[in-house]
């Protein structure tokens, strides 16, 4: 509505009428100038000058009440964004504390009591609140130190805390004099020592990556790009089935995944090539029988509209996906195939994903391997998908194109992939001995000289974990596997035939260097070395390691997905939460520990719905009559199924980022003391990071 104040047009005092326009919750103003203010402002002239002092002081009253209005409005608005944000924060702090009261103090559910107390998991959230508000004023505190210029040196303090005297106060004073000397004379050197080892080995890694990021700006600068000598489907029909169309294997494994895979069968039957030399294996290895019945209906239904697919289910499961794909490959029709390619449960190729793999090996006999690039179709779901966007999108884009291209080999990502068949059977088939076994394969036969191929710009969509929980648990197996390989295959590799160099790759930069360095020094420089620097001082470690180089790799790792560069800060802190877990999964699988040789699969949420699946094949649609393409319309007609009643989701509470996350947040207290400024916040934020993921308040909530 609009508002004219006629009050502002009386004789004493005559001015611009206002309009205010009142739009809740904001507000906005518009002057309109009056007639008269329009005579007076043309018809001034000398007039004006002449009576200059007597108008300004007019206008100067008109104005300060214009303005003062103005103020006024700006205020309201003001407190307006106040209150919202007051009042998301409020929502935010409850839906904390209901998430944090519905979990459980035990990091492992099956050894967690059926029902915990009530009253210690209201202790033990008030003690988490106490911790949590303490930083909090501490960092307050650090602020007004900061700007006042409050730094109290060590010996100052020294001097306030312990004043010579005797009795009680003399005894304390000889105690911590006692402590001092001991931890000069036998705590300070080893943990310097050991801090300073940490340093060169993230100096070390820092060079690896900084060197893989100008690999990739020099492919990129060059334009470098694995092209076939030939395409598919050039020259011949694509019904005849020639020698363009080779023989193509593609294996589906899976075990109880039951919200994805109709999508992952559908895309797999769409893909353009000749029905004659496609055969689709769909591997099943679920044990609930619900869960087998809906996927062998999904393969018959699939099978009445002419896909050549067939349905598999292990009687014996052992060896896990290993062993899953090893028994399909012992069929006997398998001879009869030349290629074969693997897709997980979740994943979905485009349609002309083999038009665009398979004709790389033509004309390339020592070429076994060509690997796809991963999609994400939930990227942008939380906090917790973002991040690990960021990591996967460095890993394709730098790790896996580098490699690809200046050496011909790289990690099989164990999906979006295909592999000659007489490659996986020169280096031995597949092996349960992991729980990497596409890792495994892959430097088996790169021992035996295979080459690989990377396609950076053949991408197939899959899913990322939404919850902390199942991340947790993939980065643990994606972590043991390679030690247990490392421990395996090193004989191997020292008696191979392959060159020196490559050898040296292999053992030190691909095992050593990225898989047990980059988390020994992670966990021991910033979660142990650092906090301990601060209780004993005479230890120290630089602030450009801290800080500054950290950044800087932040930085680079986030190159590839620039979109996600708001994300920065949280990314370098959630990598180094990360590393306990990676820690203690290289640990578990160096020394074949129980833990290493866990399997679970990977929570999926179905993300991409058939809907998405039509939508896809109505904006390509098939050109080959030959090719493996029922239709998919006949998905839109069914009828929806009823929705299941949702399972009641809690958090799970993490009792060792936990304990690291209040050894940070003290360690920065502690910090205060020394004033050393950018330690406080790395600490700070760094304890709150573990909080965070220690509360299990990053991703979603789990069944």
């Amino acid at each position: 509505m609009a508002l004219s104040f006629g009050w502002w047009d009386k004789d004493a005092h005559r001015g611009t009428p206002v309009i205010v326009k009142m739009e809740n919750p904001n507000w906005s103003i518009a002057e309109i100038s009056s007639p008269d203010d329009d005579d007076d402002e043309y018809g001034a002239g000398e007039e004006f000058a002449a009576a200059r002092g007597g108008t300004q002081k007019g206008a100067r009253g008109k104005n300060a009440k214009q303005i003062t209005w103005v103020l006024l409005l700006k205020a309201h608005r003001a407190a307006g964004c106040l209150t919202s944000i007051a009042s998301a924060a409020v929502g935010l702090a409850s839906a904390v504390r209901r998430r944090v009261a519905s979990g459980r103090t035990d990091s492992d559910a099956a050894s967690s009591p059926p029902e915990e107390s009530p009253v210690l998991r209201s202790r033990f959230y008030s003690c988490i609140k106490v911790f949590l508000w303490l930083s909090v004023v501490l960092l307050g505190f650090e602020v007004a130190a900061y700007i006042k210029g409050w730094h109290l040196s060590a010996a100052a303090m020294q001097r306030l805390v312990l004043p010579s005297s005797s009795g009680a106060r003399g005894l304390l004073e000889w105690l911590y004099a006692g402590w001092v000397r001991f931890r000069v004379e036998y705590i300070a050197p080893p943990l310097q020592f050991l801090a300073d080892a940490c340093v060169v080995l993230f100096l070390i890694q820092s060079a690896d990556r900084l060197i893989l990021c100008l690999g990739c700006f020099w492919i990129r600068f060059k334009g470098i790009k694995p092209a076939p000598k030939r395409s598919i489907g050039a020259s011949e029909d694509p019904e005849s089935g020639g020698e363009d169309y080779p023989m193509v294997l593609v294996q589906i494994p899976m075990c109880n995944e039951k919200e994805v895979y109709q999508q992952s069968i559908a895309a797999v039957c769409n893909l353009d090539w000749p029905r004659s030399n496609i055969l689709v294996q769909v591997l099943d290895d679920s044990d609930d029988p619900t869960t087998q019945a809906l996927i062998r209906d999904e393969v018959e239904k699939w099978q009445q509209n002419g896909a050549r697919i067939m349905y598999r289910h292990r009687v014996i499961r052992e060896g896990y996906k290993a062993g899953n794909l090893k028994s399909a490959m012992n069929c006997s029709y398998v001879k009869d195939y030349e290629f074969v390619a693997i897709f997980d449960a979740d994943f979905q190729p485009m349609p002309d994903f083999l038009k665009r793999t398979v004709p790389h090996f033509k004309g390339n006999e020592d070429l076994g391997l060509v690997q796809a690039r991963w999609s994400f179709v939930n990227k942008d779901e939380n906090l917790l998908t973002r991040l690990q966007n960021i990591n996967l999108c460095f890993h394709f884009e730098v790790e896996q194109q580098v490699n690809g291209v200046f050496i011909n080999f790289f990690g099989f990502n164990g999906t979006a992939g295909v592999w000659r068949i007489k490659a996986l059977e020169d280096a031995g088939g597949w092996l349960e001995r992991t729980t990497v076994e596409d890792m495994d394969i892959a430097v088996r036969a790169h021992l035996k000289g295979w080459k690989f191929i990377y396609l950076n710009d053949v991408e197939c969509q899959c899913e990322l974990p939404e919850s902390y929980e199942a991340y947790r648990k993939q980065q643990h197996r994606w972590h043991s596997g390679p030690m247990q390989l490392f421990r395996l295959c090193l004989p191997d590799i020292i008696r191979s035939k392959i060159g020196f160099w490559k050898k040296s790759n292999l053992i030190f930069l691909f095992f050593l260097l990225r898989k047990l360095i980059l988390p020994f020094y992670s966990f021991t420089l910033f979660c142990i070395i650092l906090p301990l620097t601060m209780f004993v001082p005479e230890a120290e470690l630089p602030a450009w390691v801290v800080c500054y180089i950290p950044a800087t790799m932040s930085f680079l790792n986030i190159l590839p997905a620039l979109r996600s560069f708001p994300f920065i800060v949280p990314y370098l802190l959630f990598e180094n939460t990360m590393s306990v877990t990676k820690f203690n999964a290289m640990i578990s699988g160096l020394f074949q520990l129980g833990s290493a040789y866990e399997w679970v699969v990977t929570k999926k949420s179905g993300r991409s719905s058939e809907g998405d699946l039509i939508s896809l094949v109505k904006k390509e649609p098939k050109q080959q009559r030959g090719a493996s393409a029922p239709n998919l319309e006949s998905m839109a007609k069914e009828e929806p199924r009823p929705r299941k009643e949702s399972k009641k989701k809690h958090n799970r509470i993490y009792r060792k980022e936990l304990a690291l996350a209040f050894l940070l947040l003290t360690a920065s207290a502690r910090s205060l003391l020394s004033a050393q400024g950018i330690h406080f916040y790395f600490l700070l934020f760094q304890g709150i990071s573990f909080l965070l993921v220690g509360l299990d308040l990053i991703g979603e909530q789990i069944d």
